[in-house]
């Protein structure tokens, strides 16, 4: 499915990310873009696609086993609704799969990008969630860009037998052509009344084929 929705889009960049962290090391996989019309123009579909993996420093054979984590989203965005869309989110993680709807944000631009949604679960008990990501990329010379980005993932359940997850990941580095590279920060909080802190620094390294 994924590979045909490839099709539709035109000369797509993909960017791959790699942080080595204190305590894990992810590699990550996020891009969106519009699908082209027959004339090469921006069609009203918008295809976001997110693969994620992470493998803790402390892993064994039975214990801080890797993690994965595939969004695919799909998004109706009409010029009259500036920026707004409806959208539909597939969620496959290790826990099960999560087809989800909501509203949608997107402004892409040269220099930057401000893309977001809240969506609910389509399931019993649904868990509603706020995506939200900025970036920012204006020129420093003519070979060289600032790199900063900031991405929460929350999630807000509507029963009390689930937690609460917040998840905060910044970039601030430079960008060089198809290289982006610099710190990273990745905070992650869950829990109902105590909640769990883990922080996982290190640096970055992203390269869009």
């Amino acid at each position: 499915m994924v590979m045909l929705l490839y099709r539709g889009i035109a000369f797509a960049q993909i960017p791959v990310e790699i942080l080595a962290g204190n305590k894990r090391v992810t590699v990550d996989i996020m891009f969106f873009k519009y699908f082209k019309n027959k004339d090469g123009q921006n069609a009203k579909y918008l295809f976001f696609n997110r693969n994620r993996a992470s493998i803790d420093n402390k892993m064994t054979e039975n214990t801080n086993l890797p993690q994965f984590g595939f969004t695919e989203a799909i998004s109706y965005n009409h010029p009259k609704l500036k920026g707004f869309a409806p959208v539909l989110v597939l969620s496959i993680l290790n826990k099960g799969v999560n087809p989800k709807a909501g509203i949608q944000f997107a402004k892409i631009r040269k220099d930057y990008t401000i893309f977001s949604w809240i969506v609910s679960e389509t399931l019993r008990d649904p868990i509603i969630d706020f995506f939200f990501l900025a970036r920012y990329t204006p020129k420093l010379s003519f070979k060289l860009s600032l790199f900063s980005q900031i991405e929460l993932v929350n999630a807000f359940p509507t029963v009390e037998r689930n937690n609460f997850s917040f998840n905060q990941r910044i970039r601030l580095g430079l960008k060089m052509r198809e290289f982006q590279f610099g710190a990273g920060l990745d905070l992650s909080q869950s829990g109902r009344n105590d909640f769990t802190t883990i922080e996982n620094y290190g640096g970055f390294l992203r390269y869009e084929f």
